[in-house]
Protein backbone atom coordinates (compact mmCIF):
# COMPACT_ATOMS: atom_id res chain seq x y z
CA UNK A 1 0.00 0.00 0.00
CA UNK A 2 1.38 3.48 -0.45
CA UNK A 3 1.90 3.85 3.18
CA UNK A 4 4.63 1.69 2.74
CA UNK A 5 6.45 3.88 -0.38
CA UNK A 6 9.25 6.01 0.11
CA UNK A 7 10.95 9.12 -1.31
CA UNK A 8 14.32 8.74 -2.78
CA UNK A 9 16.15 11.18 -5.17
CA UNK A 10 17.42 9.32 -8.13
CA UNK A 11 20.81 9.85 -6.96
CA UNK A 12 19.97 7.44 -4.18
CA UNK A 13 18.53 4.39 -6.28
CA UNK A 14 21.19 4.17 -9.24
CA UNK A 15 24.51 4.80 -9.77
CA UNK A 16 24.79 8.16 -12.40
CA UNK A 17 27.90 8.75 -14.63
CA UNK A 18 28.46 10.37 -17.74
CA UNK A 19 29.86 9.34 -20.79
CA UNK A 20 32.79 10.46 -22.27
CA UNK A 21 33.86 11.29 -25.59
CA UNK A 22 37.31 10.62 -27.31
CA UNK A 23 38.42 13.62 -29.50
CA UNK A 24 38.35 14.07 -31.89
CA UNK A 25 35.81 11.38 -32.59
CA UNK A 26 36.59 10.91 -36.32
CA UNK A 27 39.79 10.21 -35.66
CA UNK A 28 38.46 6.72 -33.59
CA UNK A 29 35.11 5.81 -36.03
CA UNK A 30 35.68 2.55 -37.85
CA UNK A 31 34.47 -0.53 -40.10
CA UNK A 32 36.49 -2.86 -38.56
CA UNK A 33 34.94 -5.95 -37.74
CA UNK A 34 36.93 -5.85 -33.94
CA UNK A 35 35.13 -2.48 -33.01
CA UNK A 36 32.80 -1.53 -30.77
CA UNK A 37 29.41 0.06 -30.62
CA UNK A 38 28.88 3.75 -30.10
CA UNK A 39 25.64 4.99 -29.02
CA UNK A 40 24.05 8.42 -30.83
CA UNK A 41 21.19 10.25 -30.69
CA UNK A 42 20.34 8.55 -33.95
CA UNK A 43 20.79 5.33 -32.62
CA UNK A 44 17.08 6.09 -30.73
CA UNK A 45 14.70 6.81 -33.96
CA UNK A 46 11.86 4.81 -33.72
CA UNK A 47 13.15 3.62 -30.50
CA UNK A 48 10.78 3.10 -27.54
CA UNK A 49 12.73 1.07 -24.63
CA UNK A 50 15.26 -1.21 -25.67
CA UNK A 51 18.63 0.06 -27.61
CA UNK A 52 19.77 -3.23 -29.50
CA UNK A 53 22.27 -2.08 -32.25
CA UNK A 54 24.08 0.86 -33.15
CA UNK A 55 25.04 3.09 -36.91
CA UNK A 56 28.30 3.39 -35.78
CA UNK A 57 31.81 2.04 -34.38
CA UNK A 58 35.03 3.15 -32.73
CA UNK A 59 38.30 1.55 -32.23
CA UNK A 60 39.50 -0.04 -28.90
CA UNK A 61 41.34 2.88 -28.80
CA UNK A 62 38.60 4.99 -28.82
CA UNK A 63 36.85 2.83 -26.40
CA UNK A 64 39.68 3.38 -23.38
CA UNK A 65 38.82 6.97 -23.78
CA UNK A 66 34.92 6.39 -23.79
CA UNK A 67 32.30 4.98 -20.91
CA UNK A 68 31.07 1.48 -21.68
CA UNK A 69 27.38 0.66 -20.72
CA UNK A 70 26.38 -2.68 -20.48
CA UNK A 71 22.75 -4.58 -20.80
CA UNK A 72 20.34 -3.58 -18.67
CA UNK A 73 22.01 -0.16 -18.23
CA UNK A 74 19.74 3.31 -18.98
CA UNK A 75 20.87 6.00 -20.79
CA UNK A 76 19.48 9.17 -20.87
CA UNK A 77 19.91 12.02 -23.48
CA UNK A 78 21.27 15.05 -21.08
CA UNK A 79 20.98 18.06 -24.06
CA UNK A 80 18.42 18.27 -26.78
CA UNK A 81 15.83 15.63 -26.47
CA UNK A 82 17.02 15.28 -22.92
CA UNK A 83 15.01 13.33 -20.20
CA UNK A 84 14.19 10.21 -22.35
CA UNK A 85 15.38 6.84 -20.81
CA UNK A 86 16.23 3.90 -22.98
CA UNK A 87 17.20 0.83 -22.27
CA UNK A 88 20.20 -1.01 -23.49
CA UNK A 89 20.14 -4.39 -24.92
CA UNK A 90 23.78 -4.71 -25.94
CA UNK A 91 27.06 -3.40 -24.99
CA UNK A 92 28.74 -0.26 -26.06
CA UNK A 93 30.10 3.32 -25.46
CA UNK A 94 28.53 6.28 -24.82
CA UNK A 95 29.70 10.13 -25.55
CA UNK A 96 29.34 12.93 -23.04
CA UNK A 97 25.91 13.67 -24.55
CA UNK A 98 24.73 10.44 -22.00
CA UNK A 99 23.77 9.98 -18.68
CA UNK A 100 24.44 5.85 -17.06
CA UNK A 101 22.02 5.29 -15.20
CA UNK A 102 22.81 1.85 -12.82
CA UNK A 103 20.06 0.54 -11.08
CA UNK A 104 19.92 -1.23 -7.03
CA UNK A 105 18.78 -4.87 -7.22
CA UNK A 106 15.52 -3.58 -5.47
CA UNK A 107 14.51 -1.39 -8.48
CA UNK A 108 12.74 -3.36 -11.01
CA UNK A 109 13.85 -2.34 -14.49
CA UNK A 110 10.45 -2.42 -16.30
CA UNK A 111 8.81 0.00 -13.53
CA UNK A 112 11.86 2.32 -13.57
CA UNK A 113 11.63 2.99 -17.08
CA UNK A 114 7.90 3.84 -16.80
CA UNK A 115 8.42 5.92 -14.08
CA UNK A 116 11.44 7.96 -16.05
CA UNK A 117 8.80 8.33 -18.49
CA UNK A 118 5.99 9.81 -16.70
CA UNK A 119 5.47 13.35 -16.55
CA UNK A 120 6.59 13.09 -12.66
CA UNK A 121 9.53 12.60 -13.51
CA UNK A 122 10.05 14.47 -16.94
CA UNK A 123 8.48 17.63 -15.35
CA UNK A 124 11.26 17.67 -12.88
CA UNK A 125 14.04 16.96 -15.44
CA UNK A 126 12.66 19.92 -17.42
CA UNK A 127 12.37 22.39 -14.63
CA UNK A 128 15.94 21.33 -13.33
CA UNK A 129 17.42 21.84 -16.87
CA UNK A 130 19.81 24.98 -17.95
CA UNK A 131 19.95 26.95 -20.93
CA UNK A 132 17.02 28.49 -23.25
CA UNK A 133 18.31 27.54 -26.61
CA UNK A 134 19.67 23.98 -26.23
CA UNK A 135 18.57 22.69 -23.24
CA UNK A 136 20.72 20.69 -20.90
CA UNK A 137 21.30 19.57 -17.40
CA UNK A 138 24.26 18.12 -15.25
CA UNK A 139 24.77 15.03 -13.39
CA UNK A 140 24.48 16.56 -10.24
CA UNK A 141 21.23 17.64 -10.35
CA UNK A 142 19.68 14.68 -12.43
CA UNK A 143 20.44 13.17 -9.19
CA UNK A 144 18.12 15.39 -7.19
CA UNK A 145 14.86 14.25 -9.23
CA UNK A 146 12.70 12.82 -5.92
CA UNK A 147 11.01 8.98 -7.21
CA UNK A 148 8.24 7.10 -5.21
CA UNK A 149 9.48 4.30 -4.42
CA UNK A 150 7.22 1.19 -3.37
CA UNK A 151 8.36 -2.43 -2.30
CA UNK A 152 9.77 -4.25 -5.02
CA UNK A 153 6.90 -6.88 -5.00
CA UNK A 154 4.34 -3.60 -5.74
CA UNK A 155 6.73 -2.53 -8.32
CA UNK A 156 6.41 -5.59 -10.59
CA UNK A 157 2.27 -5.42 -9.58
CA UNK A 158 2.24 -1.96 -11.12
CA UNK A 159 4.31 -3.32 -14.00
CA UNK A 160 1.98 -6.15 -14.65
CA UNK A 161 -1.07 -4.03 -14.65
CA UNK A 162 0.74 -0.74 -17.06
CA UNK A 163 1.77 -3.37 -19.51
CA UNK A 164 -1.78 -4.39 -20.11
CA UNK A 165 -3.13 -1.17 -19.79
CA UNK A 166 -1.34 0.52 -21.84
CA UNK A 167 -0.73 -2.06 -24.53
CA UNK A 168 -3.76 -1.18 -26.04
CA UNK A 169 -2.96 2.68 -25.75
CA UNK A 170 0.16 2.42 -27.16
CA UNK A 171 -1.37 0.42 -30.54
CA UNK A 172 -4.03 3.02 -30.62
CA UNK A 173 -1.26 5.42 -30.80
CA UNK A 174 0.97 3.58 -33.34
CA UNK A 175 -2.31 3.08 -35.60
CA UNK A 176 -3.06 7.12 -35.56
CA UNK A 177 0.86 8.04 -35.99
CA UNK A 178 0.04 5.41 -39.45
CA UNK A 179 -2.62 6.90 -40.52
CA UNK A 180 -1.27 10.41 -39.95
CA UNK A 181 2.02 9.17 -42.01
CA UNK A 182 -0.49 7.75 -45.36
CA UNK A 183 -2.40 10.72 -44.78
CA UNK A 184 0.97 12.79 -45.69
CA UNK A 185 2.14 10.05 -48.81
CA UNK A 186 -1.18 9.92 -50.31
CA UNK A 187 -0.90 13.48 -50.79
CA UNK A 188 2.79 12.86 -51.82
CA UNK A 189 2.04 10.29 -54.21
CA UNK A 190 -0.71 12.06 -56.52
CA UNK A 191 1.60 15.27 -56.26
CA UNK A 192 4.42 13.51 -57.87
CA UNK A 193 2.00 11.41 -60.05
CA UNK A 194 0.14 14.48 -61.45
CA UNK A 195 3.73 16.80 -61.83
CA UNK A 196 5.27 14.05 -63.90
CA UNK A 197 3.12 14.40 -66.70
CA UNK A 198 2.98 10.97 -68.65
CA UNK A 199 0.71 10.48 -71.27
CA UNK A 200 0.03 14.41 -71.59
CA UNK A 201 1.06 16.57 -74.38
CA UNK A 202 3.05 18.92 -72.09
CA UNK A 203 5.99 21.00 -73.31
CA UNK A 204 9.45 19.96 -71.80
CA UNK A 205 11.68 22.70 -70.69
CA UNK A 206 14.21 23.68 -67.83
CA UNK A 207 13.40 26.18 -65.07
CA UNK A 208 16.06 28.25 -66.65
CA UNK A 209 13.37 29.16 -69.77
CA UNK A 210 10.57 29.93 -67.43
CA UNK A 211 11.50 31.76 -64.50
CA UNK A 212 13.43 34.94 -63.18
CA UNK A 213 15.52 33.31 -60.86
CA UNK A 214 17.50 35.50 -58.05
CA UNK A 215 19.77 34.78 -55.81
CA UNK A 216 19.93 37.30 -51.90
CA UNK A 217 22.69 39.67 -51.37
CA UNK A 218 24.66 39.22 -48.50
CA UNK A 219 23.66 42.12 -46.20
CA UNK A 220 26.56 42.82 -43.34
CA UNK A 221 25.17 42.29 -39.55
CA UNK A 222 26.42 45.71 -38.65
CA UNK A 223 24.26 47.46 -40.89
CA UNK A 224 20.85 45.43 -38.63
CA UNK A 225 18.80 47.77 -36.52
CA UNK A 226 15.86 47.11 -34.30
CA UNK A 227 14.08 50.33 -35.39
CA UNK A 228 10.13 50.07 -36.08
CA UNK A 229 11.18 52.15 -39.23
CA UNK A 230 12.57 49.11 -41.13
CA UNK A 231 12.04 45.69 -43.00
CA UNK A 232 12.37 42.28 -42.68
CA UNK A 233 14.91 40.41 -44.41
CA UNK A 234 14.25 37.42 -45.48
CA UNK A 235 16.97 34.15 -44.50
CA UNK A 236 17.34 31.01 -45.32
CA UNK A 237 16.11 30.51 -41.51
CA UNK A 238 13.05 32.13 -42.07
CA UNK A 239 11.46 29.63 -44.41
CA UNK A 240 10.35 26.21 -43.39
CA UNK A 241 8.79 23.33 -45.62
CA UNK A 242 5.68 25.12 -47.15
CA UNK A 243 5.65 28.40 -45.20
CA UNK A 244 7.35 30.93 -43.68
CA UNK A 245 8.42 32.07 -39.84
CA UNK A 246 9.05 35.24 -38.53
CA UNK A 247 10.46 34.71 -34.82
CA UNK A 248 14.05 36.28 -34.71
CA UNK A 249 13.90 37.85 -38.37
CA UNK A 250 16.48 40.43 -38.64
CA UNK A 251 15.86 44.15 -40.14
CA UNK A 252 17.44 46.52 -42.16
CA UNK A 253 16.79 50.69 -41.90
CA UNK A 254 14.04 51.70 -44.41
CA UNK A 255 16.51 54.55 -45.70
CA UNK A 256 18.48 52.26 -47.36
CA UNK A 257 16.28 50.20 -49.30
CA UNK A 258 16.77 52.06 -52.00
CA UNK A 259 20.28 50.69 -52.33
CA UNK A 260 18.96 47.13 -52.48
CA UNK A 261 15.80 47.40 -54.80
CA UNK A 262 16.69 44.55 -56.42
CA UNK A 263 16.14 42.31 -53.82
CA UNK A 264 12.61 43.65 -52.92
CA UNK A 265 10.11 40.32 -53.03
CA UNK A 266 6.44 40.58 -54.20
CA UNK A 267 3.27 39.41 -53.21
CA UNK A 268 3.36 35.90 -55.08
CA UNK A 269 6.60 34.84 -55.31
CA UNK A 270 8.36 31.54 -54.38
CA UNK A 271 11.57 31.61 -52.25
CA UNK A 272 14.03 28.42 -51.68
CA UNK A 273 16.55 27.82 -48.70
CA UNK A 274 19.49 27.53 -50.66
CA UNK A 275 21.97 26.60 -47.38
CA UNK A 276 20.75 22.96 -45.44
CA UNK A 277 18.39 22.03 -47.57
CA UNK A 278 17.79 17.98 -46.86
CA UNK A 279 15.60 18.26 -43.90
CA UNK A 280 12.91 15.24 -43.21
CA UNK A 281 9.88 17.16 -44.35
CA UNK A 282 10.98 18.09 -47.23
CA UNK A 283 13.00 21.37 -48.93
CA UNK A 284 12.39 24.79 -47.29
CA UNK A 285 10.47 26.45 -49.82
CA UNK A 286 7.67 29.13 -49.23
CA UNK A 287 5.52 31.53 -51.29
CA UNK A 288 5.09 35.36 -50.59
CA UNK A 289 1.81 36.78 -48.91
CA UNK A 290 0.72 40.25 -48.70
CA UNK A 291 1.14 40.23 -45.29
CA UNK A 292 5.51 39.23 -45.50
CA UNK A 293 5.46 42.17 -47.67
CA UNK A 294 7.91 44.51 -47.59
CA UNK A 295 11.14 42.26 -47.35
CA UNK A 296 14.90 41.89 -48.92
CA UNK A 297 16.12 38.76 -49.94
CA UNK A 298 19.28 37.83 -47.95
CA UNK A 299 22.45 35.65 -49.23
CA UNK A 300 21.81 31.99 -49.97
CA UNK A 301 18.12 32.32 -50.54
CA UNK A 302 16.70 32.17 -53.88
CA UNK A 303 13.84 33.73 -55.34
CA UNK A 304 11.61 31.80 -58.05
CA UNK A 305 9.61 34.30 -59.94
CA UNK A 306 7.17 32.37 -62.62
CA UNK A 307 7.12 33.94 -66.20
CA UNK A 308 4.21 34.81 -68.34
CA UNK A 309 3.70 31.15 -68.68
CA UNK A 310 4.66 29.44 -65.73
CA UNK A 311 1.80 30.46 -62.48
CA UNK A 312 3.96 30.71 -59.05
CA UNK A 313 1.39 28.16 -57.20
CA UNK A 314 2.30 25.54 -59.58
CA UNK A 315 5.79 26.40 -59.59
CA UNK A 316 5.61 26.29 -55.37
CA UNK A 317 4.25 22.48 -56.28
CA UNK A 318 6.64 21.65 -58.62
CA UNK A 319 9.44 22.90 -56.41
CA UNK A 320 7.70 20.27 -53.79
CA UNK A 321 7.83 17.40 -55.61
CA UNK A 322 10.29 14.75 -55.66
CA UNK A 323 11.64 14.95 -58.92
CA UNK A 324 13.15 18.57 -58.26
CA UNK A 325 13.88 17.03 -54.35
CA UNK A 326 16.16 14.62 -56.11
CA UNK A 327 17.56 16.77 -59.23
CA UNK A 328 19.06 19.25 -56.49
CA UNK A 329 20.27 17.26 -53.67
CA UNK A 330 21.78 14.94 -55.90
CA UNK A 331 24.72 17.34 -56.72
CA UNK A 332 25.13 20.16 -53.64
CA UNK A 333 27.61 22.40 -53.42
CA UNK A 334 29.86 23.48 -50.81
CA UNK A 335 32.27 21.48 -48.80
CA UNK A 336 32.34 23.14 -45.26
CA UNK A 337 28.31 24.26 -45.65
CA UNK A 338 26.54 22.18 -48.54
CA UNK A 339 24.28 24.36 -50.39
CA UNK A 340 21.47 24.51 -53.71
CA UNK A 341 23.11 26.14 -56.69
CA UNK A 342 21.37 29.03 -59.12
CA UNK A 343 22.70 26.66 -62.05
CA UNK A 344 20.51 23.65 -60.32
CA UNK A 345 17.49 25.35 -60.06
CA UNK A 346 17.89 26.43 -63.28
CA UNK A 347 19.03 23.70 -64.95
CA UNK A 348 16.03 21.48 -63.70
CA UNK A 349 14.08 19.64 -66.42
CA UNK A 350 9.90 19.38 -66.05
CA UNK A 351 7.48 18.85 -68.39
CA UNK A 352 5.10 22.30 -68.37
CA UNK A 353 0.65 22.00 -69.00
CA UNK A 354 -0.49 24.96 -70.43
CA UNK A 355 -1.93 27.98 -68.37
CA UNK A 356 -5.01 26.64 -68.22
CA UNK A 357 -4.08 23.02 -67.23
CA UNK A 358 -1.78 24.48 -64.44
CA UNK A 359 -4.99 26.31 -62.98
CA UNK A 360 -6.74 23.17 -62.99
CA UNK A 361 -4.26 21.07 -61.34
CA UNK A 362 -3.94 24.05 -58.86
CA UNK A 363 -7.38 23.57 -57.86
CA UNK A 364 -6.82 20.15 -57.22
CA UNK A 365 -3.81 20.10 -55.48
CA UNK A 366 -4.90 23.02 -53.15
CA UNK A 367 -8.22 21.06 -52.21
CA UNK A 368 -6.59 17.66 -51.51
CA UNK A 369 -4.18 19.53 -49.51
CA UNK A 370 -6.83 21.53 -48.01
CA UNK A 371 -8.69 17.67 -46.81
CA UNK A 372 -5.27 16.54 -45.76
CA UNK A 373 -4.46 19.52 -43.71
CA UNK A 374 -8.03 18.72 -41.88
CA UNK A 375 -7.00 14.84 -41.41
CA UNK A 376 -3.91 15.31 -40.26
CA UNK A 377 -5.25 17.83 -37.18
CA UNK A 378 -7.98 14.85 -36.16
CA UNK A 379 -4.85 12.36 -36.22
CA UNK A 380 -2.82 14.73 -34.08
CA UNK A 381 -5.82 15.81 -31.70
CA UNK A 382 -6.07 12.08 -31.28
CA UNK A 383 -2.34 11.46 -30.58
CA UNK A 384 -2.59 14.24 -28.29
CA UNK A 385 -5.84 12.66 -26.19
CA UNK A 386 -4.26 9.88 -26.20
CA UNK A 387 -0.67 10.35 -24.55
CA UNK A 388 -2.80 12.68 -22.06
CA UNK A 389 -4.43 9.28 -21.27
CA UNK A 390 -1.29 7.54 -20.95
CA UNK A 391 0.37 9.61 -18.88
CA UNK A 392 -2.82 9.82 -16.58
CA UNK A 393 -2.55 5.52 -16.21
CA UNK A 394 1.52 6.76 -15.23
CA UNK A 395 -0.08 9.78 -13.00
CA UNK A 396 -2.03 7.52 -11.18
CA UNK A 397 0.64 4.31 -10.96
CA UNK A 398 3.32 6.81 -9.31
CA UNK A 399 0.92 8.10 -7.02
CA UNK A 400 -0.84 5.12 -5.49
CA UNK A 401 -3.64 5.45 -7.13
CA UNK A 402 -3.56 2.47 -9.97
CA UNK A 403 -6.75 1.00 -9.67
CA UNK A 404 -9.09 -1.64 -11.54
CA UNK A 405 -11.65 0.68 -11.80
CA UNK A 406 -9.70 3.66 -12.82
CA UNK A 407 -7.56 1.62 -15.28
CA UNK A 408 -10.80 0.43 -17.19
CA UNK A 409 -12.09 3.66 -17.31
CA UNK A 410 -9.40 5.41 -18.84
CA UNK A 411 -8.80 2.23 -21.40
CA UNK A 412 -12.68 2.93 -22.08
CA UNK A 413 -11.94 6.77 -22.81
CA UNK A 414 -8.91 5.52 -24.80
CA UNK A 415 -11.02 3.42 -27.71
CA UNK A 416 -13.59 6.50 -27.55
CA UNK A 417 -10.66 8.62 -28.63
CA UNK A 418 -9.74 6.66 -31.64
CA UNK A 419 -13.94 5.92 -32.68
CA UNK A 420 -14.41 9.53 -32.81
Amino acid sequence: MKDRWTSKTLGEVCIVERGSSPRPIEKYLTDSSDGVNWVKIGDTKNVDKYIYSTKQKITREGAEKSRRVEPGDFILSNSMSFGKPYVMATSGYVHDGWFILRLSDNIDTNFFHYLLSSELVQTQFISLAAGSVVKNISKDLVKRAILPIPPLPEQKQIVTILDEALEGIDRAIANTEKNLTNTRELFESYLNAVLSGKGRQWKETTLGKEINLLTGFAFKSSGYTDSDKSIRLLRGDNIIPGSLRWDGVKRWPESKVNEYLRYQLQEGDVVLAMDRPWIKTGLRRAQISKDDLPCLLVQRTACLRGGDNLENRFLLYLISGRAFTQHVLGSQTGLSVPHISGKQIQSFKFSKPSLREQYSIIDSLDELKSETKRLEAIYQQKLAALNELKQSILQKAFTGELTADTTNQITKAAKEVVAA
